[in-house]
């Protein structure tokens, strides 16, 4: 019989927050910044132009607001045991957390979620942002992959 004052691990962790939690709330906070400039960047260029503008224009905006963004930076690719087998190249990576697709197209299709899901998996990026500027109305679209949903 389990004592009355016991709390699951996932109750003490709702009602206790953590650096978890913070953490969290911060990327929340950068995926919401970074959903608005990608709307008023849409708004401005609309769609018909290369995905390198986009790109352009996203990390203009950000690095403006004092966001640190790289463009093109090389991630590390692990094999499950850790060996590093490569590296992939990440159209942004964002405040040293997020990994940020630009697409240009009509719409996004299962192969460019499947290319960032590749990416976050096989970089050990939890956080990533797939943004299409190319189709009348701008696509904006979260994941998340922790450690529980790698496999």
């Amino acid at each position: 019989m389990q004592n009355k004052d016991y709390r699951s691990p996932m109750v003490e962790k709702v009602l206790r927050p953590g650096d978890t939690d913070v953490q969290n709330q911060k990327i929340n906070r950068l995926c919401d910044v970074i959903r608005q400039t990608s709307f008023e960047i849409h708004t401005y260029f609309r769609s018909g132009h290369l995905e390198k503008i986009y790109e352009n224009a996203l990390t203009h905006r950000l690095t403006k607001v004092g966001i640190e963004v790289i463009q093109q930076h090389s991630l590390n690719v692990f094999d499950e045991d850790g060996a590093l087998l490569g590296h992939l190249c990440a159209d942004l990576f964002v405040a040293g957390q997020l990994v940020v697709e630009v697409k240009a197209c009509r719409s996004l299709v299962d192969e460019h979620i499947a290319q960032l899901l590749g990416y976050l998996r096989a970089s050990r990026i939890e956080h990533g942002l797939l943004i299409n500027f190319g189709g009348p109305k701008l696509q904006i679209k979260k994941y998340i992959l922790s450690s529980d949903t790698r496999t």
